[in-house]
């Protein structure tokens, strides 16, 4: 059985990542948690929402915006991320195998009859999201 304990978070993309912060810091009071890096450059980071939820954004300049293209994914945190691959493979529908991502948390996709992405997500004590400390990409 999957057991979905809170959304983790939302990820968005933009155009322009240090107006994108600048926005959620100083217009909503959202604190950036930690980066991500590639090749010694941030690329996206991790706002803060309390309680545990988070927006994630990435560079990406190419990104157009309309009814059907505003939000990239998002993510469920589950308890037992082997627990949901299982039940969720039981139920016929695929799913990624579990990878330990650049955040030290472990995840998985999944995409809903439409087609939009979900990634499952179960934290540890070393995420980003609750120890902080910038993080190199490794996808």
């Amino acid at each position: 059985m999957i057991k979905v304990k809170q959304l983790a978070h939302v990820c968005i993309f933009a155009h322009d990542l240090e107006a994108t912060r600048s926005f959620y810091r100083d217009v909503l009071g959202m604190d950036t948690r930690f980066n991500f890096l590639r090749d010694g450059k941030i690329f996206g980071f991790y706002l803060d929402c309390g309680g545990g939820s988070h927006v994630e954004v990435f560079q990406k300049e190419a990104t157009t915006y309309s009814e059907l293209n505003q939000i990239n994914h998002f993510c469920l945190e589950v308890e037992n991320i082997d627990a949901a691959i299982a039940h969720i493979k039981s139920k016929g529908v695929d799913v990624t195998a579990k990878k330990h991502a650049c955040d030290d948390t472990f995840q998985a996709w999944i995409r809903d009859p439409n087609g939009v992405k979900i990634e499952l997500f179960e934290y540890t004590a070393k995420s980003a999201q609750f120890v902080g400390g910038d993080r190199i990409a490794d996808w």
